[in-house]
């Protein structure tokens, strides 16, 4: 299940603030730095079983209120700080609700044991061989 991005941009909200790294003078003058915050516990776009998913998944990134935190601060403009910000929540929300494909239990091949097997046997063949006792 994707979720509408349009829905999701109406609950978000974003806060800015100097930062640090490159940027010379810059830096001291302009807030770049890009806070966004998801309101998860209080969101209408999702139920009460896909907040929990959220919850469940996103529980490192989300603080002791419920509100889902994404910063970003590489680049030296904010709007390109606010562009990076979304992807990086467009993706958290898309891979909670991914599901994995289970993986299918096989058995060894017979050759492989067969392999196995004679391995063995020349190595016991050969410490035999090793010890005079043929």
């Amino acid at each position: 299940m994707k979720p509408d991005l349009n829905l999701l941009l109406t609950e978000l909200s974003f806060k800015t603030s100097r930062s640090g790294g490159s940027g010379g003078q810059n830096v001291n003058k302009v807030s770049t730095k890009v806070l966004l915050e998801f309101d998860v516990v209080n969101s209408k776009v999702f139920d009460e079983i896909q907040r929990a998913i959220i919850q469940s998944k996103l529980a490192s990134k989300i603080n002791s209120e419920g509100i889902l935190q994404i910063v970003s601060q590489t680049e030296r403009t904010q709007l390109k700080n606010k562009k990076i910000a979304l992807e990086k929540f467009n993706l958290l929300i898309t891979n909670c609700f991914l599901v994995r494909k289970e993986r299918k239990a096989t058995n060894v091949p017979k050759a492989v044991k067969e392999k196995r097997l004679n391995d063995k046997r020349i190595k016991s063949e050969l410490k035999r061989w090793r010890q005079g006792k043929d």
